[in-house]
């Protein structure tokens, strides 16, 4: 009798354990689902100012900067981010992305015209190496405003896309204040150099983040070379271009990540400037810079911020 006793106690308690072993199962497989499941629905913060900076600007030789994680659009390092700064070649990023929602073919022939040139050209813009009376694809323009920041591919397409530089800014304006981008506007297709051409870094951080939702945008932004397809005999192998970003002369790799992409820009009054993306542990970011010096300019200030990313 003693015996069965024991031997029904033993039975129950080892029940009881199996239970308790099952919860606690069931409760390390559900607790982490039914969170990640939560996180899902919460809506993912956007591109907007934080106290608690991650990454520190100690030693940025740029002026102005902001640095975002594209997951959860968190800023994680702002300088000066809100301050009026002239975008100068910059502004291309807005060009091109209008010509490409404008235009649904990318190979839409566009004549590069004879007064295009002749002002870029008389204003010492950069250019992509497009002759009066060329034609050009509306994507191999695209590249030719991004890579080279050829003056004479934006302005085209402005032209394209609005029938005039004037209306094609405003076309730019509209689209800015779409995109939450209240501290800028535009005068220009090129970022050349105007009184009341201003934007922020954190607009431009905002700029970039929707123009790489763009698949073509960002197969663009994150090309290092491309050889535009021939149309008249000005360039019967096509045009060769290279991008400013990938053809700087410095080394693109970061500690443990490297740099995808990037748009630069330099006058006198803007500095030297950077719109980059760049992967680190496996992670997209976005960083814009304004007003470095030329000594140290952009790239090194990419690298420092980079660097510095917390494991």
């Amino acid at each position: 009798m003693q015996t069965n006793r024991k031997t029904k106690r033993r039975r129950v308690l080892c029940a009881v354990l199996l239970i308790l072993l099952g919860a606690l199962l069931l409760w390390r497989m559900v607790i982490p689902l039914g969170l990640f499941a939560w996180r899902q629905t919460l809506p993912a913060p956007r591109l907007s100012s934080t106290n608690a900076q991650l990454v520190k600007p100690d030693g940025l030789s740029s002026t102005c900067a902001i640095l975002v994680r594209r997951a959860d659009g968190q800023v994680l390092m702002e300088k000066q981010a809100d301050t009026h700064i002239y975008p100068a070649s910059l502004t291309k990023i807005m060009t091109v992305v209008l010509a490409l929602e404008s235009f649904p073919l990318p190979d839409w022939p566009v004549r590069v015209d004879e007064e295009t040139i002749d002002e870029m050209t008389a204003q010492g813009a950069s250019m992509a190496g497009y002759s009066a009376g060329e034609m050009a694809r509306v994507e191999d323009l695209c590249y030719g405003a991004l890579l080279p920041s050829g003056g004479e591919c934006a302005v085209t397409l402005a032209k394209a896309v609005a029938g005039s530089e004037e209306a094609f800014a405003a076309r730019m304006n509209e689209k800015a204040a779409e995109l939450g981008m209240t501290q800028t506007h535009f005068v220009n297709a090129t970022g050349l150099q105007a009184e009341n051409h201003v934007s922020t870094v954190r607009d431009l951080a905002k700029l970039l983040d929707y123009a790489l939702e763009d698949p073509v945008f960002e197969k663009i932004f994150t090309t290092a070379k491309y050889r535009s397809n021939p149309l008249d005999p000005w360039h019967p192998g096509g045009l060769l271009m290279k991008s400013t970003t990938f053809f700087s002369g410095c080394d693109l790799q970061l500690q443990h990540g490297k740099i995808l992409g990037g748009k630069t820009g330099t006058t006198d009054e803007a500095g030297h400037c950077l719109a980059s993306l760049a992967e680190v542990y496996g992670q997209s970011y976005l960083l814009v810079t304004v007003g470095a010096p030329e000594v140290g300019g952009n790239f090194a200030d990419a690298r420092t911020i980079y660097d510095r990313i917390p494991a």
